[in-house]
């Protein structure tokens, strides 16, 4: 039965060993709780032995759901099946902080999609070790914060970084093109809790230009990689890739700009779905519930 509009959904996200029974105690406890399933989806992987589900979910009459209570159910349904499970109000913004150089493009495009509902983002701060685009923070009436940050102030511009987080009670980090290498310890503070983007050529073009070194190589695919956040750089799980067909034609520079948008799709990609409670991490790897 479809609840009336504007009724609000709940999602939970889960993982475990696969075993039988478990969709039956997850949906027996929904009607129960007088749920009906607005969306489900489910993964068993044989490589793991683990099994994930996501399911959305919300009363039939639209009424109000008791999401403490009924964590509280899942809670102990965890306990018999060995879960790992988040269970969140499917309409609720996330608190975000976007972080950035000297680059506009993704930014421009978090920014953008979020003022027309594309994303369900409450962004607190655009933070960036370069003062050059906070005009377009401003231009979305988002707080902008400068953190410079040299070789001997990386661990007090960390540090400041930490603190702004916790004031603004910040959900996920988003590194959208950072030019800066995070500390070990402040990957492991933010794991799960930070996605970042780069070019998918890596480890071929390490460096500088990398589309110019692309470029004089002669490539055929271009792409990019947003993955979860982890000390071993540009290793996190990955989230979503986007892919370019490209060919001679093509300059250095226009090269660069497919690049760009290949960048701002994938991530913006990842951040929704992480946002929506989409994402489940087994290992390096990411089960996606698109």
């Amino acid at each position: 039965m479809t609840p009336p509009p504007g009724a609000q959904h709940g999602a939970l996200l889960l993982s475990c060993p696969d075993a039988p029974g478990v969709v039956h105690a997850v949906t027996g406890l929904l009607v129960q709780e007088r749920c009906t399933i607005v969306q489900s989806q489910q993964f068993g992987s044989a490589t793991s032995g683990n099994f994930f589900m996501r399911v959305e979910f919300a009363h039939v009459d639209g009424s109000p759901l008791d999401l403490d209570g009924l964590g509280q159910r899942v809670a102990r349904l965890a306990e018999t099946f060995d879960m790992t499970w988040e269970l969140a109000d499917a309409a609720r913004r996330q608190r975000v902080v976007i972080m950035v150089s000297k680059f506009a493009h993704c930014l421009n495009d978090l920014l953008f999609r979020n003022s027309i509902g594309e994303l369900n983002l409450d962004v607190v701060a655009v933070v960036s070790n370069h003062p050059d685009l906070g005009r377009i923070a401003d231009s979305f009436g988002v707080p902008f914060r400068h953190i410079p940050v040299t070789k001997d102030t990386k661990a007090e511009a960390e540090a400041a970084l930490l603190g702004l987080l916790r004031t603004e009670q910040v959900d996920l980090v988003v590194l959208a093109r950072y030019m800066q290498i995070l500390s070990n310890d402040l990957c492991t503070q933010l794991e799960g809790k930070a996605i970042n983007i780069h070019h998918s050529m890596l480890p071929s073009f390490k460096g500088a230009k990398p589309y110019h070194q692309a470029h004089a190589r002669g490539v055929k695919f271009i792409g990019a990689t947003a993955h979860y956040v982890t000390p071993d750089l540009d290793e996190g799980p990955i989230i979503e890739q986007e892919l370019i067909r490209v060919d001679h034609s093509l300059s250095p520079d226009q090269l660069a700009a497919r690049g760009r948008e290949a960048e701002s799709r994938a991530l913006a990609r990842a951040v929704r779905w992480h946002t929506e409670n989409r994402i489940a991490v087994i290992g390096n790897r990411t089960v996606v519930f698109q």
